[in-house]
């Protein structure tokens, strides 16, 4: 009787001990999954204010973009690299309100800011004021790799990175014809745009706004999340105003316990309800799903407050999230299970896989 027990626990020990033998085989040969998603701002983006040509130059930035970073997921790089190198591809174009494409503030100068965060270490580095480093998204990571602190701001900022390598260039390469207009045309109205002037085209002046900004969040094949935003601020800016762009936890968070977020929109109202922070804190504490907890930050915490604006999202599991209260939000992603999306106006638009290649 012994002698039977005996052996059917050794049979019952073989057949457990197989199993998770296999068990670890599939997951050895399960391919990890690693996202990446970008936006270029927010507000009142309506298709029929743009040509087609405009429609499909954002698209062709956007996909650019994406796939900048993607390709660095997609060879097993880490997330703070790919969304680096998606926002620089942002940063160099005049379409967007970061880097070369940055507003003009009420001295007819630019003054940009930058975050970017590790969800993995929780390391952190952003810029503010800077206007001679060119690309600011580059300059906050100089910051977390190179300093011990998390924010730096003007020369002080621009001294360090430049320290550290950082591409430096004269004032003049941020000008633009269409930002210094957009300049004249609101100091002749004395008055100010947050985050981004309401010029979508070049002769007209549209009053529903376009918060500009632009940002990315990308999970790597380790699973570490990491976030970044950069922006030119807001047209006209007077007094060394700086928006939530470069402060952790508005404008960028990231945590792999829960999510990384990047926002845009009316800045003070970010920083006033700590939005990104408090999106990854209703995950965590309500086990929320990153949807629900987008909507009640989105619409019942900055919405009710008079703030407007949008923020992508992924989770801990490199699922893809966004959600706005404006017309539209420039916007995509890229997943390693083949789904892939850019889309620029309202939320109900039809998905265009096919751009993306």
């Amino acid at each position: 009787m012994h002698k039977i027990s005996f052996l059917i626990l050794s049979v019952f020990l073989i057949l457990s001990c197989s199993k998770q033998d296999n068990t670890k085989e599939l997951n050895k040969l399960k391919k990890p999954q690693y996202s990446i998603v970008i936006h270029g701002g927010a507000g009142g983006i309506v298709s029929k204010n743009f040509s087609e040509a405009q429609k499909k130059a954002y698209k062709e930035k956007l996909n650019s973009a994406i796939n900048a970073g993607y390709d660095i997921l997609e060879n097993g790089g880490s997330s703070i690299k790919a969304v680096q190198a998606a926002i620089v591809i942002l940063e160099d174009s005049p379409l967007f309100n970061a880097g070369k494409g940055a507003v003009f503030n009420s001295e007819g100068k630019q003054e940009m800011d930058a975050s970017i965060m590790n969800g993995s270490t929780l390391n952190t580095g952003a810029v503010a004021g800077i206007n001679h480093v060119k690309n600011p998204i580059l300059a906050a990571n100089i910051v977390l790799d190179s300093s011990k602190h998390v924010l730096l701001s003007g020369k002080g900022a621009e001294l360090l990175v430049k320290m550290h390598g950082a591409q430096m260039v004269p004032s003049n390469y941020f000008y633009t014809e269409k930002r210094f207009n957009q300049l004249q045309n609101i100091q002749g109205k004395d008055t100010t745009t947050l985050d981004h002037s309401a010029f979508l085209l070049d002769h007209a002046l549209i009053d529903d706004h376009k918060y500009g900004t632009v940002g990315a969040v990308a999970m790597d094949q380790n699973g570490t999340i990491s976030a970044g935003t950069s922006t030119g601020g807001m047209t006209n800016k007077k007094y060394g105003r700086i928006g939530d762009s470069p402060i952790i936890g508005a404008g960028t968070y990231a945590n792999n316990a829960t999510c990384g977020i990047s926002s845009t929109g009316t800045g003070e109202y970010f920083i006033r309800t700590v939005a990104a922070h408090e999106v990854s804190s209703i995950i965590k504490y309500t086990k929320a799903s990153p949807k629900k907890a987008l909507h009640e930050v989105i619409f019942n915490q900055i919405a009710p407050l008079g703030g407007k604006g949008g923020m992508i999202l992924i989770d801990k599991n490199g699922d893809v999230f966004w959600d706005f209260n404006t017309d539209g939000m420039f916007r995509g992603y890229k997943k390693s299970n083949g789904e892939a999306v850019i889309e620029l106006f309202e939320k109900t638009e039809a998905p265009i896989n096919k751009t993306l290649k």
